[in-house]
């Protein structure tokens, strides 16, 4: 059972976000806040896998609750919840330590695949929200971003080939043991590539790492026959 708390400043879409996740009988929501303050200390009294909060919440925002709460209960991953316009809080809450982020608007289906995801160790970027920071980037200008893409590149230069084919399945956001499977290797030992990946690239966690990925125009490798 996937335990899991719920932050959100209005009491409507917490109920909605309970409401989609009970719809699967393998999660449990444990704990609902209104704040993020309230977020923070309910994920230290009962310790979910997964802490679904909203970018903006009374208190302090969903970003400064999730850097909080990946500093100081490390073994729940964190699921932002974002809507349009928010591409730079996006961007912040990749350097707070968010493996997941999920329209607000998106498919409820995401939702749950997204707290799954996170969960079992993985980043979860919904394809939305992916669109919407490469467009961005995009969008600072031509030269900043051809210099993002050559940082990148220069980064990504670091690693050994098989941790580039581990990135390429990181950028694509499958988990630990979906890595494993296509590459016919055992979890343990994509677990030490994924630690690697992250010290190499000077990155806190598997979503930025999923960026650097994308910036460096590293796709996902094709699947062993």
């Amino acid at each position: 059972m996937i335990r899991v708390l719920v932050a959100d400043g209005d009491a409507m879409i917490r109920a909605g976000v309970r409401a989609m996740l009970a719809a699967d009988p393998g999660i449990a929501v444990v704990a609902e806040a209104a704040d993020g303050r309230d977020a923070v200390e309910l994920v230290r009294r009962h310790r979910p896998a997964v802490a679904v909060l909203d970018i903006r919440m009374p208190g302090i925002d969903g970003i400064e609750a999730a850097a909080v709460i990946r500093g100081t209960v490390p073994g729940t991953g964190v699921v932002m919840l974002t809507t349009s316009g928010e591409d730079d809080h996006i961007l912040r809450a990749l350097g707070g330590g968010a493996a997941g982020f999920l329209i607000k608007s998106g498919d409820p289906a995401e939702l749950i695949a997204g707290v799954r995801a996170v969960a079992e160790g993985a980043a979860y970027l919904s394809p939305q929200v992916t669109a919407r920071v490469v467009a961005h980037l995009v969008a600072t200008g031509v030269g900043a971003a051809a210099a993002r893409r050559t940082a990148a590149r220069d980064r990504v230069r670091s690693l050994t080939a098989r941790e580039r084919e581990v990135l390429a399945f990181l950028g694509s956001g499958l988990s630990n043991g979906q890595i494993a499977q296509r590459l016919r290797v055992a979890e343990s030992t994509v677990k030490a590539h994924v630690s690697a990946i992250l010290a190499r690239l000077g990155v806190d966690n598997r979503a930025a790492a999923a960026v650097v990925a994308h910036q460096a125009g590293i796709g996902s490798p094709p699947a062993l026959a």
